[in-house]
């Protein structure tokens, strides 16, 4: 179960390969939190995109983020924390994604860039071609001022992970 005070969501960030919805699915586990990954909210049209190395672009994805803000706050409404794996490599989709009802906690998985292609290149079945880690890389913002942002060395293993982001809650109750 949650724990009181704990933030009604956790949504882990980073580029393809960090490992998000391993951290975020083990999260939801240890917590009693309702699990989504942002890729299942993505239109086909902009899986499609992906799937032939064409990076999407902020139109493609202000709706996407919108729809993952909705599902926060309806699950919110609902007396339901969640944790989320989605990229949102910018403040500004991040901010979106921090206008739900109820706190949000981003956690930000980090890696160099070798171990993140190593992890691309060798997963199989997903959409996301290793080609696109680059523009990934080039996208993503590092936390600023005024951000709830909790950095976690994505190098470490995903059972290690979860744990560090369940600590960095205040742990289960």
């Amino acid at each position: 179960m949650t724990r009181a005070g704990a933030p009604a969501h956790v949504v882990v960030i980073g580029v393809s390969g960090a490992g998000k919805t391993t951290v975020a699915r083990s999260l939801a586990d240890a917590t009693g939190r309702r699990f989504a990954d942002a890729d299942s909210f993505h239109s086909s049209a902009a899986k499609a995109k992906m799937a032939a190395g064409v990076p999407l672009t902020d139109d493609d994805r202000w709706p996407w983020l919108e729809r993952l803000r909705d599902w926060m706050t309806a699950r919110a409404a609902e007396g339901v924390p969640t944790a989320l794996a989605c990229s949102a490599l910018r403040r500004v989709y991040r901010d979106v994604l921090d206008q739900a009802d109820g706190e949000v906690l981003f956690v930000l998985l980090d890696a160099p860039r070798d171990v993140l292609e190593a992890r691309v290149t060798h997963r199989p079945g997903h959409f996301m071609p290793a080609d696109l880690l680059d523009s990934q890389l080039a996208t993503l913002e590092p936390p600023g001022p005024g951000e709830h942002v909790l950095v976690l060395d994505a190098t470490r293993g995903p059972e290690q992970l979860a744990r560090d982001a369940v600590d960095g809650l205040g742990g289960p109750t």
